[in-house]
């Protein structure tokens, strides 16, 4: 992504434009300009080709951009947004599908990529479980970030690599509760109004207190910036919240499941 990113910036100088000004061209904002030019944002072929048509480029974008390797190390799109977990001071986090990924256990995050359509090669898992792990040291660094979690129930009913696996989760999840800067809520069953029915986000604050929000779907991502955008977010966090069980009676539950088995 650095080399596309290096492409982008010269062909944009050598055209005598600001970030800004690329980016009302292809109707994204320069701070979005700067992360594909820095490789911290993979460049989507469709903007490739808008590049491509504006700075007299042959197509030389869009051939990149497509022939950027599937397989990294994690998405090209979650870039961005993993450079600023790494310096948030507060995450807030809503999962309606797995448990949150610096709540996982090695073996819950093994079981979870052997699930993936088409399947990764052996060699694959182990280099993304090693990379996912470096993210749960965030639990335990120096200075960790508030972080606040709303899990939906049906995360913790689908029993993802059997019931070994799962009785360790539930119980790693009961041990993260004690960390004191983790709030955790479950989601219970039978909702009959939901905020987050297009499914699971997060959202953080930057040292600067900057409040960025993010979700992935099937094929890409959305780093969302613009503040209206991040207020509703917010706002959707806040019902979620108020319709949680508390940090009390999630316990109580993650103990009564580990009992029915």
């Amino acid at each position: 992504m650095k080399m596309v990113g290096a492409m982008v910036a010269a062909a944009r100088i050598a055209k005598n434009l600001t970030q800004k000004q690329l980016g009302e061209l292809v109707r994204l904002d320069a701070e979005t300009i700067a992360s594909i030019e820095q490789g911290r944002r993979a460049l989507m072929p469709n903007v490739a080709e808008l590049m491509d048509f504006h700075l007299g480029l042959p197509g030389l974008l869009t051939v990149a951009a497509l022939e950027m390797p599937e397989r990294d190390a994690s998405p090209p799109w979650s870039e961005e947004y993993m450079e600023l977990e790494k310096e948030a001071i507060a995450l807030d986090w809503y999962e309606a599908m797995v448990v949150p990924g610096v709540l996982q256990t090695e073996n819950y995050m093994r079981a979870l990529f052997r699930c993936r359509v088409p399947a990764f090669l052996p060699e694959e898992i182990e280099a993304l479980i090693v990379r996912r792990l470096s993210r749960v040291q965030m639990l335990h660094q120096q200075h960790p970030p508030s972080f606040s979690f709303v899990i939906s129930e049906t995360v913790l009913r689908d029993r993802i690599g059997g019931d070994a696996i799962w009785v360790e989760q539930v119980r790693h999840l009961l041990a993260c509760m004690e960390i004191p800067h983790v709030t955790m809520q479950i989601l219970p069953l039978g909702q009959t109004y939901h905020p987050a029915l297009s499914g699971s986000f997060t959202m953080l604050e930057t040292p600067e207190h900057v409040h960025r929000g993010y979700f992935e779907g099937q094929r890409g991502s959305k780093l969302v910036t613009d503040p209206d955008d991040v207020s509703i977010l917010a706002q959707r966090y806040a019902m979620l919240r108020t319709q949680a069980l508390n940090p009390h009676e999630t316990r109580g539950l993650l103990d009564r499941m580990l009992g029915e088995l």
